[in-house]
């Protein structure tokens, strides 16, 4: 069981730096089980630069829920399941800060589709999301923005568990063995 997870934050410094936006898509090694995307509100001012990259500006925020509000969705979300994601420990070490700044010691098993791509799908010149989602013909409604990279590194994802198996790795999705 698998949390593919995405992010959006006010930079890149998980310890100076909040969360904007988050998603999650619940896999079960097969499909897509579940989802959950929104919007946050950092608390903060979002940079000028983070605007034109994301398109995520204070407007979008004023009246989104602030990261203890949906805390325990991202709990329950990701409990039991390996957390996923593409760049895995900049997604999870912001997660783990905003815990971290509540009291919380947010603690998930992590599985990098960056570094499984490079094992599993070698010779790429590039192996950001992007690049590597338009080699393999993924196609990315929303690049910079949480639910539409997490719905490509969910197919992404999808591409690697076949791979995996073709290769005569572990066929047992719930146990995913891919180092």
């Amino acid at each position: 069981m698998f949390s593919i997870i995405d992010i959006e934050t006010t930079g890149n410094r998980f310890k100076y730096g909040k969360i904007t936006e988050i998603a999650i898509y619940q896999h079960n090694g097969q499909r897509i089980t579940d989802s959950y995307s929104t919007l946050i509100n950092p608390e903060i001012d979002i940079p000028f630069f983070i605007t034109e990259l994301t398109g995520i500006n204070n407007d979008m925020v004023k009246n989104a829920p602030k990261f203890y509000e949906v805390a325990k969705t991202i709990v329950e979300m990701t409990m039991g399941r390996t957390f996923v994601a593409h760049n895995a420990q900049f997604d999870y070490k912001f997660i783990r800060e905003e815990f971290a700044r509540l009291g919380y010691n947010y603690h998930r098993k992590t599985m990098c589709t960056v570094q499984l791509s490079r094992r599993l799908l070698p010779g790429h010149k590039s192996y950001s999301l992007g690049r590597l989602c338009s080699d393999l013909g993924i196609v990315i409604d929303g690049r910079h923005r949480a639910a539409g990279d997490a719905l490509a590194t969910t197919k992404l994802f999808d591409i690697l568990i076949k791979n995996n198996e073709q290769n005569g790795r572990p066929e047992n999705r719930d146990n995913l063995k891919l180092f």
